[in-house]
């Protein structure tokens, strides 16, 4: 049996998104409708993370907000997690690859808690994403933080009263237990029911020459198979 560790053979390092744009999102279509594979699309999990969502079919999505490759499966990701059946539970869980809470990556960690403690992950999250990409700002303190609220008309006394408050250091921990269950070691990785891990650098290595937006697609294809496969108990 292997351990949760072992079951993260994957890292964001394949071969640089950038020099897989030359065949387009031709291969996407090509390989719609392919089973994917065990071990080359998607990784089975051995043993399974038990999950308690009602009996909906839960779906996570592993991310940190200074991930170029997020970034880059968020205009694909969006629109697809809320077009999934009724029966999908989908939430979002930061990774802040075993670094402290006082760490810049502890600080990206913390900034989605505190949206969602404060309800406003529909309105900052993707404005988050572009801060740091798209602006090259990056949020490491809460310094930083106050001055992101500001500029972007969210009050900012609510945010430092949330950011080191039961609640959000309650997620923290919660984030933590999760990441260490299914073994995160990078991002983006989704996983579907606590049995299935799929992710763009995986799927990337199983189909060669796909761009980052065929990638993000053909990732989230096989998602859809992991979904159905769970929800007939394959």
């Amino acid at each position: 049996m292997t351990t949760m560790i072992d079951r993260r053979r994957f890292t964001l390092q394949f071969a640089g998104a950038a020099s897989l744009a030359c065949l387009g999102a031709a291969p996407l279509l090509a390989r719609a409708d392919a089973q994917p594979t065990a071990g080359k699309d998607y990784l089975k999990l051995n043993p399974p993370v038990a999950v308690s969502t009602g009996g909906k079919i839960e779906v996570i999505e592993f991310f940190w907000y200074g991930c170029p490759h997020c970034y880059a499966l968020e205009p694909e990701i969006e629109p697809w997690a809320a077009k999934l059946p009724s029966d999908v539970h989908y939430r979002l869980v930061p990774y802040d690859f075993g670094q402290g809470p006082e760490t810049p990556r502890g600080v990206h960690k913390r900034i989605y808690y505190v949206w969602e403690v404060l309800g406003l992950v529909g309105a900052m999250h993707k404005k988050t994403f572009d801060r740091f990409h798209k602006d090259r700002r990056p949020v490491n303190s809460l310094d930083d933080m106050l001055k992101f609220c500001t500029e972007s008309g969210v009050d900012a006394a609510k945010v430092k009263d949330a950011w080191s408050s039961f609640g959000v250091e309650t997620k923290m921990r919660q984030g933590t237990a999760t990441c260490d269950q299914y073994g995160i070691h990078s991002t983006p990785v989704i996983a579907v029911q606590g049995r299935f891990e799929t992710e763009p650098s995986m799927v990337g290595q199983a189909n060669p020459g796909l761009n980052e937006q065929a990638l993000g697609q053909k990732t989230l294809a096989v998602a859809d198979s992991l979904i159905a496969m769970a929800r007939k108990g394959a």
